[in-house]
Order: structure tokens, then C-alpha cells, then sequence
């Protein structure tokens, strides 16, 4: 059975690695992948990492298969010229996007009718040094965060960090896009606004975004290019199910 795809939405699905139905889940979820996901998988040094490597994919494989019909062991994905995973679709098929973002302890898949969807997760436990932002944020972003009580710059610094990293996933161009020449502004309770350099060829308009924190540490952000209205955000904590 294949259901309908939520109309005017963009999809965002977390997974929480050590939960105990996602643990006992993995070896069916490794049998998914095909061979190449596998080697793949293979090529990972830590075992937590090789895990949320198999847990993006299946969950991929998943939700098109939910959406769009069929064995989810049938996609076929391929790199484009910068990296991202992209489906290479049946003849006919919707064109559907999807990004796959995981962090320690967590796995975040968002999909939405465009190729422009982008997601990012990272855990915010990690120990920052002042050269971070220096080194890869615009000039305004530095300066908002530099403007902060020190108590309140690392959750900022997340905040601009997942929202960057959100942008470059969605244009599928990764660091070929430089960091340091689009800024975002921070306006809560609305959402975040971007602004490019004139370096930057893109239209400010077209993109919307939204925030979340699935847990007390893990902050999320997801972009996606969007003409009209903006898109509902449904973000939900899922156990990816696999038939018997």
C-alpha cells in the first residue's frame, strides 16, 4: 500500500540510535542496503558510526518506498558531482527530495517534493574554540554570536552551525559554496532569514527554514526551497518499521 505524501510539507524523521526497538532492528536494517551501501558501511572505523550509516539508509529506502510503492531493497542512489545521495528514479516516479543528516547518538532524514531539501543534526556536546566560527561563519554571524553572554554562544553557535550546514545539503554543492559569504539572522519566534554575498548566485525569497530540538542535545535545522507559501515542517521521533 503507498500513501499519499503530506501536501505542502517537508517530512523530517529522527531517530534516536540507542533506542532499544532501533537496536534490535539493525541487522534488518543492514539488509536493505545493497553492496556498495555495505562496503560502504564497512569502511567506518567505529562501530556507532557504521551504525548510523546503516540507519539513514534504511530509513531512506523506507520512505520512498512508502511514498512511492515497492521493495525498498530496489533504490538505486547516486553521487552527484559534490558528494550528496541522490535517487535515481524509475521512469515516472515523482520527483522527490530527500537528505540524510546523523550525529552522535542520532539519525535526522527529512524528504519533500523538491530536490532542494537539506537537513543537519549535531550534538552540542562538543567542546567549541572561538577559530570555528572565525574561520567559517559570515562576518554578521560572528559578530551576533561574539555579542552574547559566553553562557549563550555555544547553543548560537548551533544554531548558525546546523542552519549552514542545512543550506550547502539542500544545493547539493557542499563546501563548493563558501560559508563565509551567506549569513543567517536569527529572529525568534520567526523563522531564520538568509542573505547571500554577491559571490553566491541565489534567491533569498525562494528558501525557507525551521528549527527544532529533537533532544535536550541535539539541535536540527532544515532548509528547502519553496515558491509560494511557506511548507508545513512536521518533525516526528520514529522507530523505522520493517515488514516481516
Amino acid at each position: 500500500m503507498v500513501d499519499p505524501f503530506p501536501e505542502h510539507a517537508v517530512q523530517v524523521l529522527v531517530v534516536r540510535q540507542d533506542a532499544p526497538e532501533v537496536r534490535a532492528r539493525l541487522d534488518r536494517y543492514r539488509a536493505l542496503l545493497d553492496t556498495g551501501e555495505r562496503e560502504r558501511e564497512a569502511r567506518f572505523h567505529f562501530d556507532a558510526d557504521r551504525e548510523r550509516f546503516v540507519i539513514g539508509r534504511a530509513l531512506a529506502r523506507l520512505q520512498l518506498s512508502r511514498y512511492l510503492g515497492g521493495d525498498p531493497r530496489q533504490w538505486s542512489f547516486v553521487a552527484n558531482a559534490h558528494g550528496r545521495p541522490e535517487l535515481l528514479a524509475r521512469g515516472g516516479a515523482p520527483t522527490f527530495g530527500f537528505n540524510v543528516s546523523h550525529t552522535r547518538g542520532l539519525v535526522a532524514f527529512a524528504m519533500a517534493r523538491t530536490t532542494d531539501v537539506g537537513v543537519d543534526v549535531e550534538c552540542i556536546d562538543r567542546v567549541l574554540t572561538h577559530d570555528i566560527a572565525d574561520r567559517f561563519f559570515a562576518p554578521a554571524e560572528v559578530a551576533t554570536l561574539r555579542a552574547l553572554p559566553a553562557r549563550d554562544q555555544a547553543r548560537v553557535f548551533f544554531d548558525f552551525w546546523t542552519l549552514k550546514e542545512a543550506y550547502i545539503k539542500a544545493r547539493g554543492m557542499g563546501l563548493a559554496l563558501p560559508l563565509r559569504h551567506f549569513a543567517f539572522r536569527l529572529r525568534a519566534p520567526a523563522p531564520p532569514a538568509i542573505a547571500f554575498d554577491p559571490e553566491i548566485d541565489d534567491d533569498a525569497e525562494t528558501w525557507q527554514f525551521a528549527q527544532a530540538w529533537p533532544t535536550d542535545r541535539h539541535r536540527l535545522a532544515v532548509a528547502v526551497r519553496r515558491s509560494g507559501a511557506d511548507l508545513d515542517v512536521r518533525i516526528e521521533d520514529v522507530v523505522p518499521r520493517v515488514d516481516e
